[in-house]
């Protein structure tokens, strides 16, 4: 799934407080290293964190991403190596044995034909054919070994201790669905006209059925500036919030998908609120502000699309999907478990 890209936008500065709450430590000498001075008035390390909570966030999330993937290659090294030892050869000839019997007959000449037909090249068949056939046997052996590493992990109790970095994401005023004492937080930015955050809306559902009030859902609006109705919409949910039924608009948006104002101000009366109050409410702009303070603290957070999701503060890489985003929760869960003192909601 390809992320919908976020426009840049000139926007203001805003700065958020955390939502997982940890027992505050003694300033390390990093925190107190002067990192600027202003005619005598020292910037610390501590003072830049506190100021510009978000500034780095993505810098370090991509250090987190490349540390991960070299870290997931050396524990596949040390299971090839320790299997290697087992049957008392070299990886690479451990390798040889376990993955050359599943790469198969090479193809025939009709196959590769086929292949051929569906290439845009204008090398003739009979000169492109063994280079063909080259790139299907690569293939298929980086198939066979990812299977046969896989098998490896499967037998293995692995466990990750790299931590992530933990976005602050301020949770004032935003609408959260299920225990707000949850050991778990999933925070979503998103955009009521985006197509993948309306895909992956009933995963979100079935998510919240699975897990109770295990998890807690928090919505921050993204509205794109690509998505013509997508800021109304926003602030359509927020005036049906003020009438108590935040929820129930926010779902009927994404089932219904009518973000034209008067499809806003008429599903208001289907849910029966009042309809005077919620059309002043829209036509003023008064949940404008609002909508506005959440895309500021994506920008500041620089996410690059949506929907975008962080678990305990923790950013949730990749597209999103039913399966990466309940890994992530269960891997909260069994970390808050660990440590049940962490992961408080802070507004």
């Amino acid at each position: 799934m390809v992320l919908y890209r976020l426009v840049p936008v000139v926007l203001s500065s805003v700065l958020c407080l955390a939502f997982a709450e940890t027992p505050k430590a003694q300033p390390s000498s990093d925190d107190t290293a002067v990192l600027a001075e202003v005619d005598g008035i020292r910037i610390t390390a501590a003072e830049f964190n506190r100021r510009k909570p978000q500034a780095l966030f993505q810098a370090q999330q991509a250090v987190y991403d490349a540390k991960k993937k070299a870290l997931e290659t050396l524990v596949d090294d040390v299971l090839l190596e320790r299997e290697a030892r087992k049957e008392s050869v070299t990886v690479e000839e451990l390798l040889k044995r376990h993955i050359e019997p599943a790469i198969g007959k090479e193809p025939s000449d009709e196959v590769l034909r086929v292949y051929y037909e569906g290439v845009d090249s204008t090398e003739p068949f009979e000169t492109a054919k063994d280079k063909i056939r080259e790139y299907i046997r690569q293939r298929r052996i980086v198939k066979a070994k990812t299977a046969y590493v896989q098998s490896l992990r499967n037998q293995a109790q692995i466990t990750y201790r790299l931590d992530p970095p933990r976005a602050e994401i301020s949770l004032a005023g935003t609408p959260i669905r299920g225990a707000k004492n949850a050991p778990v937080t999933l925070v979503e930015f998103a955009d009521f006209e985006c197509p993948y955050c309306q895909i992956i809306h009933p995963d979100l559902t079935k998510l919240q059925a699975e897990l109770g009030d295990k998890v807690a859902f928090a919505f921050k609006d993204l509205p794109l500036p690509s998505h013509t109705h997508a800021q109304k919409a926003a602030e359509a949910a927020h005036c049906a919030g003020a009438q108590g039924k935040y929820w129930e608009f926010h779902d009927r948006l994404f089932e219904k998908k009518q973000y034209e104002v008067a499809n806003l101000k008429a599903a208001a009366r289907e849910l029966q609120l009042n309809g005077e109050a919620f059309d002043k409410c829209l036509d003023s702009g008064a949940q404008a502000a609002f909508v506005r303070t959440s895309l500021n603290e994506a920008q500041a957070l620089t996410i690059p699309g949506t929907p975008a999701f962080f678990v305990n503060g923790r950013f949730v890489s990749g597209p999103a999907s039913y399966e990466g985003l309940k890994n992530a929760i269960q891997e909260e869960l069994a970390r808050a478990a660990s440590a049940p003192t962490t992961g408080m909601l802070r507004k």
